[in-house]
């Protein structure tokens, strides 16, 4: 699970920005797990689903 978080990032977030100085980039991952990786982003273990739509019908069903 750890190589394809990291696979994830780097594709999405790392690879495609040419970073001006290590904080920025080090502030841009920090945004990105905490703004959109965790709660926004769809996961396959979710059954393709946001973790914010996964908790929402969890509560739902119980």
């Amino acid at each position: 699970m750890v190589e394809t978080f990291f696979k994830t990032i780097k594709s999405e977030l790392i690879w495609p920005v040419a970073w001006q100085s290590r904080q920025q980039a080090e502030n841009a991952v920090a945004r990105y797990i905490d703004g959109f990786y965790n709660p926004v982003r769809r996961h396959s273990s979710l059954g393709f689903q946001s973790p914010i739509a996964f908790e929402r019908k969890a509560r739902e069903v119980s």
